[in-house]
């Protein structure tokens, strides 16, 4: 009896472990790299937006999912060292954000799939091109390059009088000489003089807006930059004080008291990113996946900085936007 009852218990412990091997080969992991400080409030709604996204799709986290995000801020230091961290865990599918941080991540790895969200894929080389990217990336572009065109004539629209834009941006940033050309081309199309300001830091951003400011008629665009994002709050409080009037990339700025921003919806980017991963997750090769452009682009305005810089806004205009800051 003993020996049937040890056989059985053999048996038994046999027939269940693979089940739970099969059980745990099923949860599969994402990595996610964030170039953000951790308690930055709209970068983790983004994050909970992808997060949520997924689960729609039917990933349970603690389930059938491991989800592994890494908060970086813009330091790259840190950027590089979580990402070589994140690399040698293994995940099956690595989701970013920014044009610098696919660009370590690459430098990693040609096997692990990324899903980046950057402003610029293709032209950087990153893929092969934006209908088949062909190496182990693909992702969402937050910008379409002839936008920086409509932030200029929005610019335009909101302070007629201004005939200088300036441009800030991080010179680090790999898709820095594509927002340059692309200023180029539309200043000279609307008579503007353009100006680069490269900035690192809050000190460079004020550097930046007073230049603008020592002459009459002076103001600025920002692109999907992670710097100047990061200095949101500055940026927007800088230009108050010198009075320049500006168009950002997102609504962030304006919701700090900044005049209008002109992007794409950036919840929508991440649910889409989520997709991609939930796909790949799923049998899908990045290689396959179509990088996929904004459709979609929204207009925020700030009247109360609008009426602090004398200005106007045209009733067109506001009921152009998808929001009106009273």
């Amino acid at each position: 009896m003993r020996r049937r009852e040890f056989i059985t218990l053999l048996s038994g412990a046999a027939a269940a472990w693979p089940l739970t091997a099969r059980g745990q080969a099923r949860a599969r992991a994402v990595g996610y790299l964030m170039p953000y400080p951790e308690n930055d409030e709209k970068a983790q709604t983004r994050v909970r937006a992808f997060r949520q996204e997924l689960t729609r799709l039917g990933w349970s986290e603690g389930r059938d999912l491991r989800f592994d995000v890494r908060w970086t801020t813009d330091n790259m230091d840190r950027v590089r060292a979580e990402a070589a961290d994140l690399v040698r865990s293994q995940p099956d599918v690595i989701a970013s954000t920014g044009d610098r941080v696919i660009s370590v991540l690459t430098q990693l790895t040609s096997s692990i799939p990324i899903v980046a969200i950057a402003s610029e894929l293709a032209g950087s080389g990153f893929v092969e091109s934006l209908s088949r990217p062909g190496a182990n990336v693909t992702g969402f572009s937050v910008i379409e390059f002839s936008v920086i065109g409509k932030m200029v004539e929005t610019l335009r629209e909101l302070a007629p009088s201004v005939s200088r834009v300036g441009m800030l941006y991080n010179p680090d940033n790999p898709v820095t000489a594509v927002y340059a050309r692309a200023l180029a081309t539309v200043s000279a199309q609307l008579g503007f003089q353009p100006i680069g300001q490269p900035v690192h830091s809050a000190t460079d951003v004020e550097r930046a807006i007073a230049n603008l400011a020592e002459q009459p008629n002076g103001g600025f665009i920002t692109p999907p930059d992670i710097t100047v994002i990061a200095l949101a709050k500055q940026v927007t409080s800088l230009a108050a004080r010198y009075r320049v009037p500006a168009v950002y990339s997102t609504s962030l700025y304006v919701q700090q008291g900044g005049l209008a921003s002109y992007g794409p919806d950036p919840i929508g980017i991440y649910q889409g990113q989520a997709s991609y991963v939930n796909r790949i997750l799923r049998g899908a090769k990045a290689s396959d996946l179509p990088i996929q452009q904004p459709t979609k682009y929204q207009l925020v305005i700030n009247l109360n900085t609008a009426r602090a810089l004398g200005l106007t806004i045209p009733l067109t205009l506001q009921y152009a936007a998808a929001e009106v800051i009273e």
